[in-house]
């Protein structure tokens, strides 16, 4: 009698569970749908607008085509192949720069917010650096390494350094103290204590770095090919605007910001995987 009361039990329990996490899933569906569906809306309105605007005439059609001309614009120079070319020269330009951005910044990032007294010494010199506006500084990059692929990176790297270098610096800083010295009392070696409380707790700032690095990196490739290059998506931009094919000009805006959007996002759902200790013990 005891095995079927205990075998009674435990499938109510499994029954339990699985109803609890498909509350759950549910719940999260429709969060996720109710967003999507709030962000789609305006994104719609902001397209209806642009689409109404010059068929009705409020606007100049030739300064702005309606939004249909530009896709079928963008569309078209997708199938000619062209924009192919533009795009993997340039996520290779913003790429490369986007790496080397990492490799140096969260290395030098974290030994400065470890090391306080180095952080004090370099802080001042650091906020000159970064608030110095990144295209005032196209010429000199231009005269150093010229018009070339290296001028290009180079300004592109200087742009997307900083958010990384930063945000990695305040995350060190703002570990907890008091879980640095529970871990040294324990024993733990530095590398340990690196590995396993310095960098979680300062992931979320480092991941938070990258995204607004990346979203740099796009800026400074479109400006950095603007001004100085025969190929990639910003010299493609500025080809069409010379020419006055609007709507290829705006055909080539909506990828770019299309293409923004699709990074951000990978990058938001990276950091949810890499951060979901955090939220864990929030809740917990």
């Amino acid at each position: 009698m005891s095995e079927i009361d205990d075998g009674t039990r435990l499938r109510s329990y499994q029954g339990n569970r699985i109803h609890h996490k498909s509350a759950r899933t549910t719940t999260a569906a429709l969060t996720f749908l109710k967003g999507a569906a709030e962000k789609s809306a305006i994104m719609l309105l902001i397209i209806s607008v642009w689409e109404a605007l010059p068929r009705l005439g409020l606007v100049d059609p030739f300064l702005l085509p309606p939004f249909s001309e530009a896709v079928i614009s963008l569309l078209r120079l997708f199938q000619s192949g062209e924009m192919f070319r533009h795009i993997t020269i340039s996520l290779g330009r913003s790429g490369l720069a986007f790496i080397a951005a990492v490799a140096f910044s969260i290395p030098v990032g974290t030994f400065m917010g470890w090391n306080k007294r180095i952080e004090r010494i370099v802080d001042p010199l650091l906020q000159v650096c970064r608030n110095t506006s990144t295209l005032a500084l196209y010429p000199v990059f231009i005269l150093f390494f010229g018009l070339g692929e290296t001028s290009k990176v180079a300004i592109i790297l200087w742009g997307t350094v900083w958010p990384i270098l930063l945000n990695t610096i305040s995350g060190v800083k703002e570990a907890d103290p008091l879980l640095i010295k529970s871990a040294r009392s324990m024993g733990i070696s530095r590398t340990g204590l690196f590995l396993r409380v310095v960098w979680p707790m300062a992931l979320p700032s480092i991941l938070t770095g990258l995204r607004l690095s990346a979203a740099t990196s796009i800026l400074m490739l479109v400006a950095a090919e603007m001004l100085g290059a025969d190929k990639g998506l910003g010299f493609m931009i500025f080809y069409y605007q010379e020419r006055y094919a609007i709507p290829e000009m705006f055909g080539g805006i909506i990828f770019i910001s299309v293409l923004g959007v699709l990074i951000n996002y990978c990058l938001v759902r990276l950091e949810s995987r890499m951060t979901r200790w955090k939220e864990r013990t929030v809740k917990g």
